[in-house]
């Protein structure tokens, strides 16, 4: 797959976002990408998830996890794809967790996968879990990697579009300074109406 295919899909969906957006990192940009868009199509998601997944054939991957909420059906997707276990992690009282009765075995390697990467917090934190319960991450893989600087997860990265978008710490944004509306996205709207 092109990458201008990926961002037709993209487009085509409405993900592409301008406006004043508080991102899960807590910083500001003028740009959003609504993955969610993309993915309440099913199509989408397989055709997606499978071109993130070729990626990662070459290395033995048992399971893999997203963060909660981006990367749950991201994470589906592309096991799915591998034909492998999908699960996620998400967070309880500030700490990331492994919840709802999943686990993973000591032989298992595990392919982190996020849907939309900017300062790579989520998936760091996805990581640290792991390591910390001495589990084998063997990747990590996202749809569109928005980072300014290219991260260093310590396990071969791959996405399918690297799309370095502005983002800026809450006290530096201009879009403030300007007075513009702040809006966070998937996180109150439920209807057209709210």
């Amino acid at each position: 797959m092109q990458k201008n295919e990926v961002i037709n899909i993209f487009k085509e969906t409405g993900a592409f976002l301008k406006g004043h957006f508080e991102l899960s990192s807590g910083f500001h940009s003028d740009e959003y990408v609504q993955c969610a868009l993309v993915l309440q199509y099913p199509l989408y998601a397989e055709k997606l998830a499978n071109e993130l997944s070729h990626f990662f054939l070459k290395i033995p991957v048992t399971c893999v996890i997203g963060p909660a909420l981006g990367g749950v059906t991201l994470a589906y997707e592309v096991a799915r794809s591998l034909k492998v276990r999908g699960i996620f992690a998400e967070r309880k009282d500030g700490i990331m967790q492994l919840r709802r009765g999943f686990s993973l075995s000591d032989n298992e390697s595990i392919l982190v996968v996020e849907d939309v990467i900017t300062t790579g917090g989520s998936v760091k934190e996805v990581i640290s879990l792991l390591e910390k319960n001495n589990k084998k991450v063997v990747g990590v893989g996202s749809l569109i990697d928005r980072s300014v600087e290219k991260i260093d997860f310590g396990y071969p990265f791959h996405s399918l579009l690297r799309l370095p978008l502005r983002a800026f710490p809450p006290r530096e944004c201009p879009l403030c300074k300007e007075g513009k509306p702040l809006s966070k996205p998937g996180s109150k709207k439920m209807f057209n109406n709210q």
